[in-house]
């Protein structure tokens, strides 16, 4: 038996056994809910390390699910990956823009999706030990930054963009992802306005902890 756990979230009873049997067989500890809401609660309460989850699904589809666990800043955010047999572009860009770590499309294939959950499982454990180690410190309450034994204040479009990558140490995300996040879809804003706000935090925290991967977007580097 691993250590990690895996919440499987699907509308399909098939699937859900079909994934139980094979996570299982792996020795995985697999924990499973029907709909978005279902696995939106069990994310809570139970803080999976992967979460498998279907996009079309009742109640609350898996877009949805996915943007409140990434809202959601006092657990351990999970990997999560989509299962879908969507396989049209824009239904891909809206599950990245939630914040989704990966896609795997249906049909699925035992030892592809084994190969997938081990090299996911990899990354969670890059980023937990990154999260458990970083060296900026975030009062989420009074808004403040505390780095290296110094108190930082940010106005709260930096912090919340600042919040936004160090939530996910070393995940490229995407200008459009970020605008996103903090300034919601009812703003509108050019992506210059984020490339401003980055500028204005590395002037306060120094040059090394934001990377540009350029053509993509923004990553933390803890250091």
């Amino acid at each position: 038996m691993t250590n990690y756990s895996i919440l499987i979230v699907d509308d399909e009873p098939d699937i859900l056994q079909f994934l139980t049997y094979n996570l299982n067989k792996e020795g995985y500890k697999v924990y499973t809910a029907q709909n978005g809401e279902e696995g939106l609660k069990k994310t809570f309460t139970l803080e999976p390390s992967l979460v498998l989850m279907d996009v079309m699904m009742p109640i609350m589809d898996g877009i949805e699910t996915c943007q409140l666990i990434r809202e959601n800043k006092s657990i351990t955010q999970p990997i999560i990956c989509f299962l879908t047999s969507r396989g049209e572009d824009y239904s891909q860009i809206a599950g990245f823009q939630a914040g989704a770590d990966d896609y795997v499309t249906k049909p699925i294939r035992p030892r592809l999706l084994i190969s997938k959950v081990k090299s996911l499982l990899r990354r969670y454990t890059t980023v937990e030990t990154k999260e458990n180690s970083s060296s900026i410190k975030i009062d989420r309450d009074r808004y403040t930054i505390e780095l290296k034994g110094k108190n930082i204040n940010l106005p709260k479009k930096e912090f919340q963009l600042l919040d936004f990558l160090v939530s996910r140490p070393g995940k490229v995300f995407s200008r459009d992802q970020i605008m996103s996040y903090v300034w919601g879809t009812e703003t509108i804003v050019g992506e210059r306005t984020v490339d401003v706000h980055i500028r204005k935090i590395r002037e306060k925290l120094g040059n090394d902890y934001i990377r540009t991967i350029k053509g993509v977007g923004y990553t933390y580097n803890e250091i």
